[in-house]
C-alpha cells in the first residue's frame, strides 16, 4: 500500500495543472499520513481502514494533479453521457463521507462505550456531515483569501448549489459506507455478527 501511495503521490506532484490547487487538494493526505505513522504501533487500525484511507488518498492525488474539474476520464464520461460537468468532484465528496464514516465507526467502537446500532449510525453520519461542512468552509475561506486562484480548488463549475450538493454527496457516501462495510469491519474487529 505504501508503494502505491508514494507512487501516485510522486506522479501527482509532477507538473500538476495548478501547483497551488495541488497543495490544497493533497493536504488532507499530508496531514493524515504522519498521524497514521505515529499511531501505527500503539493503535493500529484494521486492514480495511488502511485500505480505505489509501484509496481516499489516491483519489485526492488524482484530483490534485488535474484539478477535480478536469480529470480526463471524467471529462470523457461528461462528454459521452452529456452530464454537463466533470463529476470527479462528486466522487471525491462521496469518498469524503464513505471513508470517514468507517474510520469514525472503528474509532468509536474501539474507544467508547458505543455499540453497533442506530445511535452509532446516526452519530457517525452526523459527524461526516460536520466534516463535509468544515471542508466547504475551508474552501470558502481559501476563496475569500486568495480570490480567483482558488477557482480550481472550489470546483463549482458554475453550479450555485455545488456546496450543498457536495455535502449531500458526502452524506450519501457515509450512509453507503456504513450499510455496505460495517459487517466486514465487525469481522476485522472480532465483533460478533449482528
Amino acid at each position: 500500500m505504501l508503494a502505491i501511495f508514494f507512487s501516485v503521490l510522486v506522479w501527482s506532484g509532477i507538473a500538476p495543472k495548478d501547483r497551488f490547487t495541488w497543495w490544497l487538494e493533497a493536504m488532507p493526505a499530508f496531514i493524515a499520513f504522519p498521524l497514521l505513522l505515529l499511531t501505527a504501533r500503539r493503535f493500529p487500525l484494521t486492514r480495511l481502514s488502511y485500505c480505505l484511507i489509501c484509496l481516499h488518498a489516491l483519489i485526492l492525488f488524482v484530483g490534485a494533479h488535474y484539478t477535480y474539474a478536469e480529470v480526463p476520464a471524467f471529462d470523457w464520461l461528461r462528454d459521452k453521457y452529456a452530464l454537463g460537468r466533470n463529476d470527479y468532484d462528486k466522487l471525491g465528496h462521496f469518498v469524503q463521507g464513505f471513508v470517514p464514516a468507517l474510520i469514525g465507526r472503528e474509532l468509536l467502537l474501539r474507544t467508547s462505550p458505543l455499540k453497533p446500532g442506530k445511535w452509532l449510525f446516526v452519530i457517525i453520519v452526523l459527524g461526516c456531515l460536520g466534516i463535509s461542512a468544515a471542508y466547504e468552509l475551508v474552501e470558502w475561506l481559501v476563496a475569500v483569501n486568495t480570490g480567483t486562484s482558488a477557482d480550481a480548488f472550489l470546483g463549482t463549475q458554475g453550479d450555485v448549489w455545488d456546496t450543498q450538493k457536495d455535502m449531500a454527496t458526502a452524506f450519501i457516501g457515509a450512509v453507503a459506507g456504513l450499510l455496505t462495510l460495517s459487517w466486514a469491519q465487525n469481522r476485522e474487529l472480532g465483533m460478533p455478527r449482528a
